[in-house]
């Protein structure tokens, strides 16, 4: 039913392949900066609060401060109904197809493997969207069927680092009003990027006039913003005709976020000081990057995507050099991902260059 994750295939191809005791995993998207002092202060403070249940809803002081984030980031001022809090976003991916039952689903290829779970799930077809070097890894419109009732943006995307402009969201949205289609974007590297910020969906709505975010929803999380993975705080924003259901929905799921979670969460979505200071790591990651490897600084993520040629084969002997990276093809289908790596530079400079040095030798 379900391929296998990624991670379970690479674990498989490097099975029996020697390597040093010491061996700099560049394959999975955590941050590896400690989690804010504070942050971890306030969630220590709230343990008192592991007597009560959490509501589904969330709390109004986590739902504020997610509100005064996007207002305050995207210049998106949303009503109490136009956003719920989600434990981190995995969940929300998961379980929101799940709610709506599509009988199509469109997305991105290569992608974040829970799209296609969710859709599998969810009993729905897919129309895998290529993205290759012909068409800058974005999505396009006439990329679509026609008849696809769900669709899923994700920008800044993973694994490319490819980012949509405002207009280029537009279009989606435009087509979203036009076919009736639910149009949501991932948007949970949005707050990793070199130069400018990146737009987000709901600003897109704006744009063209859709103030109520009819059939538009966006997503994002405190996970890479503030290094704190494992505080699992997301929110899903938009079409308030959509998120009322939804919320019921959630009712049955089992995911109300824990309220010392929340509490600090509380903090991290305030916080701009920290992410802008993680901000500037990666992009100083990325000029090793480019300096040592001699790629383009992609505009978003902490990603490369990396052209190696046989993916397989220089992963295989990364791994004998003691560097782990991720295949392309293990994150696409028909063909897509083949002849890339992605490398996640979520380490300190230290480790980041001697893993790009060894990167080098092999190209």
């Amino acid at each position: 039913m379900f391929e296998k994750y990624p991670f379970e295939k690479l674990n498989e191809l490097l099975e029996n392949i020697s390597h040093p005791n010491e061996v700099i995993s560049l394959t999975i998207g955590e941050p590896q900066f400690e989690t804010p002092e504070f942050i971890q202060k306030e969630l220590c403070k709230n343990a008192k609060f592991l007597n009560k249940y959490a509501k589904t809803s969330g709390e109004e002081v986590l739902k504020k401060s997610q509100r005064d984030f996007v207002k305050r980031r995207f210049n998106v001022e949303l009503d109490k109904d136009e956003l719920i809090p989600t434990f981190g976003t995995r969940e929300v991916l998961f379980n929101f197809p799940l709610f709506l039952r599509p009988s199509k689903t469109a997305f991105p290829n290569p992608f974040y493997q829970i799209y296609e779970g969710a859709a599998i799930a969810a009993g729905s077809k897919i129309n895998y969207l290529e993205l290759n070097e012909k068409n800058n890894f974005k999505p396009s419109l006439n990329q679509l069927d026609g008849d696809e009732d769900f669709i899923i943006l994700n920008s800044p995307n993973n694994p490319t680092a490819s980012v949509m402009s405002l207009d280029e969201l537009c279009e989606w949205v435009e087509y979203a009003l036009k076919k009736d289609v639910v149009v949501l974007n991932d948007e949970c590297y949005s707050e990793i990027y070199t130069n400018n910020p990146p737009p987000s969906i709901l600003e897109a709505s704006i744009k063209i006039g859709n103030k109520n975010f009819k059939n538009v929803l966006a997503i994002n999380s405190i996970s890479k913003r503030s290094s704190a993975p494992g505080l699992r705080s997301g929110f899903i924003a938009g079409d308030k005709r959509i998120l009322k259901d939804y919320l019921n929905f959630r009712t049955y799921t089992g995911c109300a976020i824990p309220l010392p979670l929340q509490y600090a969460a509380k903090l991290a979505w305030d916080d701009e000081k920290y992410p802008a200071i993680f901000r500037e790591e990666y992009k100083k990651n990325f000029e090793r990057a480019e300096k040592i490897l001699g790629i383009e600084i992609p505009e978003a993520t902490f990603y490369i995507w990396l052209k190696v040629g046989d993916d397989i084969d220089f992963t295989k002997e990364a791994y004998k050099r003691g560097v782990k990276v991720l295949p392309g093809r293990y994150m696409g289908r028909n063909g897509a991902g083949e002849g890339y790596v992605r490398i996640a530079l979520v380490y300190d400079e230290e480790k980041t260059k001697k893993a790009l040095n060894i990167l080098k030798e092999i190209l």
